[in-house]
């Protein structure tokens, strides 16, 4: 039996990676799993990994108000040598590119265990666009014994930095996977959550995330400067935005949107409950990752509010458009959907991220390891 580590600490590594703990979980006989939450995040991973009817088995409390990131790594390095210390590893299994993923691949490491990278090969070769997560990316690749690429184009970015073809396996994205676990009574139940609101989810949604660090400052002023614009002119449609706790960007989303009838800001959502926006909205403008790669399976047009993506397979399927922070780009692509109808605008093409057999095919490759 291998004793297999899960470290992650935000909702999106939990989101991706309770595939594929699930699908381990299935078989007691090959492998016991020991979960690890960092707590990067700490309420939106616990919460998210209850809807997923899990529990971690280590939660190390890593974040405090205002950290530098050379205090989180420090920290989440600190708790992690802890970890590995006291518990018998045979491998670990990091997801993305936070700094929890850069500090697990590290202490796995320098602990001489082999680290499975999942979502590996994601690359926008600037290291400020998405900073500091295309650095983390780039350095876990460089230590992993197993890199399980989403799409060819990933396994290809490998490749090219000399990661041996051995080491690459490529299996879509999980985050496929995790949208397939959803139930009709769970989309119901979301349903409820945004009556009880009085919010009335229909064909005129739009929904919006936008909490990147590069886009503090004067970009987040010129991405509010555009949705500003947008809310006034299409009052008729519905603006949904879950605000990021930040300060950075909660106070401004705040003091410059709450004061109109047709937004709704929402506290970060249960994945559920997001997912349940992304299915029925008319448009999506974020700068996430994950929601780049989960929009394609509702058919929803998706403006990327970066100026860089490591997801240039949407990009190139033509599901999601680059419009960075530019208030003019952001402006014009918007109003090529809003001025249609819902049915006129929903995308055809098949989702290029997976088709949520992920999990599956990670756990043979797992299994077939000495």
């Amino acid at each position: 039996m291998k004793n297999i580590l899960f470290i992650f600490g935000t909702r999106p590594e939990v989101i991706k990676l309770a595939p594929v703990i699930l699908e381990l979980k299935k078989y007691p006989d090959r492998y016991n799993v020991i979960v690890c939450n960092t707590e990067q995040q700490k309420e939106l991973s616990n919460q998210t990994l209850e809807y997923f009817g899990l529990k971690a088995d280590l939660n190390l409390d890593c974040m405090k108000p205002n950290q530098s990131l050379l205090e989180i790594q420090t920290r989440i390095l600190t708790a992690l040598n802890k970890v590995f210390n006291e518990n018998k590893i045979d491998a670990t299994i990091v997801q993305g590119d936070t700094m929890t993923v850069l500090c697990g691949a590290l202490a796995s490491f320098y602990n001489k265990i082999p680290v499975y990278h999942v979502e590996a090969g994601l690359r926008s070769y600037d290291i400020y666009e998405p900073f500091p997560e295309e650095v983390m990316r780039q350095m876990t690749s460089r230590v992993a014994e197993i890199n399980f690429a989403p799409t060819e184009k990933n396994r290809q970015a490998l490749l090219k930095e000399d990661i041996s073809n051995d080491k690459i396996h490529v299996v879509g994205n999980t985050v496929i996977d995790a949208l397939f676990c959803l139930s009709d009574e769970t989309m119901q139940n979301a349903q409820k959550y945004y009556n009880d609101l009085g919010i009335n989810i229909n064909d005129k949604l739009v929904l919006i995330t936008a909490h990147r660090r590069e886009n503090h400052g004067e970009r987040i002023d010129r991405i509010l400067d555009a949705i500003e614009y947008l809310v006034k002119k299409y009052s008729d449609h519905t603006f949904v935005i879950p605000v990021h706790p930040n300060p950075n960007v909660k106070d401004k989303i705040h003091n410059r949107l709450e004061k109109y009838s047709n937004v709704h800001l929402l506290k970060p959502l249960d994945y559920p409950y997001l997912v349940y926006l992304m299915k029925n909205a008319k448009l999506i403008l974020t700068d996430s990752g994950g929601i780049q790669e989960e929009a394609p399976s509702f058919g929803c047009p998706t403006l990327v509010m970066r100026y860089e993506t490591e997801r240039q397979e949407g990009i190139d399927a033509g599901v999601s458009i680059l419009v960075g922070a530019d208030y003019n780009k952001i402006v014009e692509e918007s109003e090529k959907v809003l001025c249609k109808t819902r049915f006129e605008t929903r995308l055809k093409t098949l989702n290029p991220y997976g088709d949520g057999t992920s999990a599956k095919q990670i756990e043979e490759i797992i299994k077939r390891q000495a």
